[in-house]
């Protein structure tokens, strides 16, 4: 009976002993879920990096006035970099070259930009820039002139479509003189992105150039494809631009078509939309002829 009493005894202990340790084992799992659980976060959003692009391009003009013709060769080329401040400022820094070669003659612009700005990827961007622009080449030999311009810019985000800004003052002036020429002008551009990496512009701009009671007025126009391979920083662009310009109380006018095709590399984004909302996405207006004068 000792022996019955004594099994039981250790049997019951045993018994005691698991049910112990099931429930320690349980609050044990419970209080680990819940000391794990604060660590467990939602995914950090991607912090701002620098980001940009650098393109070229090359193609031709095609001037027409009072049914006289002319042709010429075109090139040059871009590179733009966005500096993100925090979240939402950001500076952008260009640099551009355009140079074109008529009669044997060539006329180069070079210069460059700077944007500030507030950007809400998913509603708007608002800011202001400045840019100074250099000119040489046989046409304005010994000449140096050089202009600059300033003044407010937005963008609008709707869905895969982009509506952008801008307006501007500046002056053309030559190294050395007090007599300037005023230009004043604004452009409105929208992109449409019919896929994350194929975007369309369409553009439409006014200048005006003027000195005492003299001006020269310019109405722009483009249209603009880009394709960005997918996985690749490589994109294809091809663009057509119209300016007219005319001045008032003259009959005659001048008509510059400009087509080209270029090639884009960039950095820090994965898609055409992506640059578009969070890289580099401010540019400025560059007439077909260089010189706004000319």
């Amino acid at each position: 009976m000792l022996d019955i009493a004594h099994i039981t005894l250790r049997g019951a202990l045993m018994y005691r002993l698991l049910l112990g340790a099931a429930i320690a084992a349980t609050a044990t799992s419970a209080f680990a879920a819940d000391a794990v659980a604060p660590i467990v976060m939602e995914p950090e959003l991607a912090q701002p990096h620098i980001s940009g692009y650098v393109e070229a391009y090359l193609g031709g003009l095609y001037l027409t006035s009072g049914g006289e013709h002319e042709s010429a060769t075109t090139a040059g080329g871009a590179g733009r970099v966005n500096f993100p401040i925090d979240p939402r400022w950001n500076i952008q820094a260009d640099a551009f070259v355009d140079s074109l070669w008529v009669q044997s003659q060539n006329l180069d612009g070079y210069g460059g930009a700077v944007h500030a700005y507030w950007r809400d990827p998913s509603s708007y961007a608002l800011g202001g820039f400045t840019s100074v622009t250099g000119y040489g080449g046989d046409v304005v030999s010994g000449e140096n002139l050089y202009s600059f311009a300033v003044g407010p810019e937005a963008q609008a985000y709707f869905g895969n479509v982009t509506v952008y800004g801008q307006i501007y003052y500046g002056q053309l002036r030559a190294t050395g003189q007090s007599e300037h020429f005023d230009n004043w002008g604004g452009r409105g551009v929208v992109r449409y992105f019919a896929q994350d990496n194929l975007r369309f512009d369409a553009e439409l701009g006014y200048s005006r150039i003027s000195l005492g009671g003299e001006s020269l007025n310019t109405v722009t126009g483009a249209l603009q494809a880009m394709y960005r391979f997918s996985g690749t920083p490589l994109s294809v662009f091809g663009r057509y631009q119209l300016d007219h310009v005319s001045s008032p109380g003259s009959s005659g006018s001048l008509n510059v078509h400009k087509f080209v095709i270029g090639l884009r590399g960039s950095f820090g984004s994965d898609t055409l939309l992506d640059e578009d909302r969070n890289g580099a996405t401010m540019d400025t207006y560059r007439p077909n002829f260089i010189l706004p004068l000319l």
